[in-house]
């Protein structure tokens, strides 16, 4: 399993901090930035960055941002991605259980690092529930009237 990772400025230290936790565990990481947390830049070119990663393979993705808002929105832009804004480590097993969430969306100015690291790795634990594919199913037909 392959994780797509993707950051703001201001999500920029946790996303290194998510990277190197990952890496130490052995998972394949594809950063695809941005390379400083000392310029501003746009959270949704990274949340493309990320989608697209994920649709486009056997990969799931992280994004932090400020809040984790911007990201889950942008991200749940594209049809089949199923990104999760998480605040802890029940909603990041949620997340993967009941949800399938392909995204993990982090906070980093609202998480702590060691509470974040824990939720990543309690939603990459997480083994998805069949029994709610059907919920899945129909929140993937909602749109537009």
């Amino acid at each position: 399993m392959q994780i797509v990772i993707g950051s703001d400025h201001a999500g920029f230290e946790l996303k290194q901090a998510v990277v190197s936790h990952l890496r130490d565990q052995g998972v394949e990481v594809s950063d695809v930035g941005p390379s400083n947390g000392t310029d501003s830049v746009d959270y949704p070119d990274f949340a493309e960055q990320v989608a697209r990663g994920v649709l486009s393979g056997d990969a799931r993705g992280v994004l932090v941002c400020g809040t984790g808002i911007g990201m889950s929105i942008a991200a749940n832009r594209f049809q089949g991605i199923r990104a999760a804004l998480v605040h802890d480590r029940f909603t990041a097993q949620m997340a993967g259980e009941h949800n399938d969430a392909n995204v993990l969306v982090l906070g980093g100015r609202v998480l702590d690092h060691t509470d974040a690291l824990a939720m990543v790795s309690t939603w990459m634990d997480a083994t998805f529930e069949v029994r709610h594919q059907r919920r899945l199913d129909k929140a993937s037909r909602l749109g537009p009237a």
